[in-house]
C-alpha cells in the first residue's frame, strides 16, 4: 500500500494514498479499533448535507470565497450521493462528541474539493477542513443536528410507510375475519366468545397508536443545534448562521426543521432522542404481543390452537420432515428485543449530558438509527410475508366455542353465578358441553338456551 504524509496539530501522519480522509481520521482509526461498527449512510449523508448548507450560508455571509464554497458544495453533494461511503471509517466507539466523525467528514470533503480545484486530493489548500468546511461549526452542534436530521429522514422515508402498511394489512384482516366467531382467552384460559376480526382490530389499533407516537416526536426532533458551536453561545459564527442553515436543510429535505429554541439544551441533552427511542420501544413491545399471538393462534398444525393458518415459507427442522415454523413472527420478536436493548443504551447515553455536552453522541446515533431501520424492515416483512397471507380456520374456531366452559357466563343473568359455576364444573368433570349439562338439568327451556348461546356468539 502506498501512503502520503499529512500533518495535523500533533505532527505528521501517514495516510493511505487512495484515501480521501486525512490525518485526524487516520489517528481515530488507530485509536478506536474496537468494534468495526461505523455510523450508517443515512447519518453520513445528513452530515454532508449540513456541511453543504453551511458552505452556502458562509458564502452568502461573505465568510467563504465563492470558488471554495462551490467546491465544498459539490464535494458534499458527492458524499450525499453515496460516492464516498467507504471513506467514513471511524468506529462508533470514539470520542463522545463525535469529533472524529466530524473531522472525517471535513477531511473527505476538503480532500475532494482540493482534487476538484487542483487535481490533487488531500491537504489543506486551497480548501482547509477546519477553516473552510467546518467554518462556523463545532462537532458539538453539528453531530446532534445530524442525529436529528438523519432520524427524521429515516422515520419519514422508511418507518412511517412500513407502519402504515402493517396497519392497513391488519385492518384488512380485521374486516376479512369480521364474521368468524372464536373463543376469547384471558390468562391463557378460555373466555367468552368474540370474533377473529375483533382480535385483529386490536392489533391494528396498537400499530395505529404506535405510528401516532412516532409522529409526535417530530416536534422535538425538528429542533437543530446548529449555530450553537462549542457550548451553545454561538462563538465564532455569524448570528444568522444557524437559522439560515436550518432553512436550507428544511428546503432540501422538505421537513420542518427549525433552529433550537435553546442551544444549551440542544447540545447538553439528548432528550428528544430518548423520547423517540421510547416510542420505538413501545412499538417493539406491541409487536412482540402481536407476533406471539400470531404464533399461538397458528400453532399446530394438528396439536395446537390452529385458529389461523400463516404462510409456509421454508422447512422448519433439520431432523423432523414436514415441520414448518412461524419464522417471520420469530424474526420480528428478535428485532423487538434488539430495539429494547438499543433503548437501554440510548437511555444510559441520555444521562451523560455532563454540563454543556452529551458525550455519547456516536453510540446514541448508531442505536437510534438502527432501531428505526430494524423496525421499518421488520414491520414491512411481517405485513408482506406473514399477515397478508394469513387465513382463518373457521371449523377450528367454531369447535372451540361449542366446547368452551366459558359459555357458562351466558347463563349467569338467568340462573346466577353459583349455579352457572356448578354447571361449568360438572361439564369439566364429565367432558360434556355447557349446553348439554344445562339441557340435562333443565335449568332453562331449549328456546331460552338457544337464545343464550346464540346471543353469546352474536355479541362476539
Amino acid at each position: 500500500m502506498n501512503f502520503r504524509e499529512e500533518k495535523d496539530t500533533m505532527g505528521t501522519v501517514r495516510v493511505p494514498e487512495e484515501a480521501y480522509y486525512g490525518p485526524q481520521t487516520q489517528r481515530a482509526l488507530e485509536n478506536f479499533s474496537i468494534s468495526g461498527l461505523t455510523l450508517p449512510p443515512v447519518f453520513i449523508h445528513a452530515l454532508a448535507l449540513i456541511k453543504q448548507c453551511s458552505a452556502k450560508v458562509n458564502k452568502d455571509l461573505e465568510g467563504l470565497d465563492r470558488s471554495v464554497a462551490a467546491a465544498i458544495t459539490d464535494a458534499a453533494q458527492e458524499v450525499m450521493d453515496g460516492i464516498f461511503d467507504d471513506q467514513f471509517v471511524v468506529d462508533i466507539f470514539q470520542t463522545g462528541s463525535g469529533t472524529s466523525t466530524n473531522m472525517n467528514m471535513n477531511e473527505v470533503i476538503a480532500a475532494r474539493a482540493n482534487e476538484m480545484m487542483t487535481g490533487k486530493k488531500g491537504g489543506k489548500a486551497p480548501v482547509h477542513p477546519n477553516d473552510h468546511v467546518n467554518l462556523g461549526q463545532s462537532s458539538n452542534d453539528v453531530i446532534p443536528s445530524a442525529i436529528h436530521v438523519s432520524a427524521l429522514i429515516s422515520i419519514r422515508d422508511r418507518l412511517l410507510p412500513s407502519l402504515q402498511l402493517l396497519h392497513a394489512t391488519l385492518l384488512q384482516k380485521a374486516e376479512e375475519f369480521v364474521d368468524i366467531q372464536k373463543i376469547g382467552r384471558t390468562h391463557l384460559q378460555d373466555a367468552v366468545p368474540m370474533t377473529l376480526g375483533q382480535e385483529f382490530s386490536g392489533y391494528a389499533r396498537q400499530i395505529e397508536l404506535g405510528r401516532s407516537r412516532i409522529i409526535a416526536t417530530e416536534e422535538r426532533l425538528s429542533e437543530l443545534a446548529i449555530g450553537g458551536t462549542a457550548v451553545g453561545t454561538g462563538l465564532n459564527t455569524h448570528p444568522e448562521f444557524g437559522a439560515r442553515v436550518v432553512d436550507l436543510i428544511s428546503a432540501y429535505t422538505h421537513l420542518p426543521f427549525k433552529e433550537a429554541e435553546n442551544h444549551f439544551e440542544a447540545q447538553a441533552a439528548r432528550d428528544a432522542v430518548v423520547e423517540t427511542s421510547g416510542a420505538l420501544k413501545t412499538i417493539a413491545v406491541g409487536l412482540v404481543k402481536i407476533a406471539n399471538d400470531i404464533r399461538w393462534l397458528a400453532s399446530g398444525p394438528r396439536c395446537g390452537i390452529g385458529e389461523i393458518h400463516i404462510p409456509s415459507l421454508q422447512p422448519g427442522s433439520s431432523i423432523m420432515p414436514g415441520k414448518v415454523n412461524p419464522v417471520i413472527p420469530e424474526a420480528v420478536i428478535q428485532v423487538a428485543a434488539q430495539i429494547m436493548g438499543n433503548d437501554t443504551t440510548i437511555m444510559m447515553g441520555g444521562q451523560s449530558g455532563n454540563f454543556e455536552l452529551n458525550v455519547t453522541l456516536p453510540v446514541v446515533a448508531y442505536n437510534l438509527l438502527q432501531s428505526i431501520h430494524l423496525l421499518a424492515a421488520a414491520t414491512e416483512t411481517f405485513a408482506r410475508k406473514c399477515l397478508s397471507g394469513t387465513l382463518a380456520n373457521r371449523e377450528q374456531c367454531a369447535a372451540y366455542i361449542e366446547k368452551s366452559l366459558a359459555l357458562s357466563t351466558g347463563l349467569v343473568p338467568h340462573i346466577g353465578y353459583d349455579r352457572a359455576a356448578a354447571i361449568a364444573k360438572k361439564a369439566s368433570e364429565t367432558g360434556r358441553t355447557i349446553r348439554e349439562i344445562a339441557s340435562m338439568e333443565g335449568v332453562l327451556s331449549k328456546d331460552v338456551l338457544d337464545q343464550v348461546f346464540g346471543k353469546l356468539k352474536k355479541d362476539g
